[in-house]
């Protein structure tokens, strides 16, 4: 249910709310290890998952202030954060704490999908499948937001996702991954999408990525070519919301695609990937209806094209730079069994 509280009016160029300073929390969330050094405040808009979930009756006042810091911090600067509750963050704090105690000091990553069962001798850490619906629950929301700003029905999008919940024995297309590094990787090494801090920025493929980690460390490239930290206020109720490129070509390029890079590697983090289903068509006719322009260059395609085609663009340029690469592509990555991976040993040290 919704809450009865006003929303956050975030000041973007200030990085506090109209009710208290971005960078201070009502109850601070527990730090998993050592204590970080002070990080300068966030300059991101920071909205209430309460307050932007699609919800019966008529719309709020709060609802559409929520809606509109939600759509100009992405376009300014290129992210946002996302509050969510009390409960969600508990979830959330468990599933970081369980990375830390699941890798055991190694630098290693988990990819989980809902409705994959694990397969003989598998291990996966825990709280996934609720981390899984917290954040998916959260990043649906954000979507619903962006679709109300542009003038079209919230749930537009709904049909390009996985059915809530999944059908028997169906895999879900988005993904959680899972991951914890210390220290500093070896040069070019990578985590299964989780650069290091020699990788050149990346972007992501899916609508939306939100980001929970317990430390902060992702830096994020304004349209002005300006690179600052954006997840100053990280923690378990803290999401960093990022956009890919599936949201871009399904709005015409109304919603920019973010960049991002890791520069902390000393954290355990959460990344999930809200990821269109196989068989969808990704085509901008909601977005022609609402009566804005489209490009010749925003056409229908299957979503499984549009995926390999991303990854296609992004290994070559990953080749072009001589950087290595882990990712595999987006059809491979449906089916392909997840696995933890060892930094460690599979780099022979």
């Amino acid at each position: 249910s919704r809450r009865g509280k006003g929303v956050s009016q975030p000041k973007l160029n200030g990085g506090e709310s109209a009710s208290e300073p971005l960078g201070t929390l009502a109850s601070p969330p527990r730090r998993l290890a050592m204590a970080c050094p002070p990080c300068p405040p966030s300059p991101l808009a920071r909205v209430r998952l309460d307050d932007v979930a699609p919800h019966d009756g008529a719309a709020a006042p709060g609802y559409a202030r929520a809606v509109g810091a939600l759509a100009a911090s992405l376009a300014r600067r290129g992210a946002a954060v996302v509050e969510i509750p009390a409960a969600d963050a508990a979830v959330v704090r468990c599933a970081l704490e369980s990375a830390r105690a699941f890798f055991r000091g190694r630098h290693a990553a988990y990819l989980y999908r809902a409705g994959r069962n694990l397969e003989d001798g598998e291990l996966s850490p825990a709280c996934m499948a609720d981390a899984f619906r917290c954040l998916g629950k959260a990043a649906r929301a954000a979507l619903c937001a962006i679709a109300r700003h542009l003038r079209l029905r919230t749930d537009v999008f709904n049909q390009l996702l996985d059915d809530t919940p999944l059908p028997v024995n169906e895999v879900s297309s988005s993904e959680l991954l899972v991951a914890y590094t210390h220290e500093q990787l070896q040069s070019g090494q990578t985590l299964m999408g989780c650069p290091s801090r020699s990788s050149m920025p990346q972007v992501d493929r899916g609508f939306v990525t939100l980001v929970a980690s317990d430390y902060p460390g992702i830096e994020v490239c304004d349209p002005n070519g300006h690179w600052y930290l954006a997840d100053g206020v990280s923690g378990p109720n803290n999401l960093l919301l990022l956009t890919g490129r599936a949201l871009s070509h399904v709005t015409a390029g109304l919603c920019p695609i973010s960049q991002y890079r890791v520069t902390n590697e000393n954290r355990a983090s959460l990344t999930f990937r809200l990821v269109p289903h196989a068989n969808a068509i990704l085509d901008c006719s909601p977005i022609l209806a609402a009566g804005h322009c489209i490009r010749r260059v925003y056409q229908p395609i299957p979503a499984s094209q549009f995926m390999d085609d991303s990854y296609a663009e992004e290994h070559a340029v990953s080749s072009h730079l001589e950087e290595p690469s882990v990712s595999i592509s987006w059809k491979q990555h449906s089916y392909c069994s997840m696995h933890v991976l060892d930094s460690q040993s599979s780099s022979g040290t």
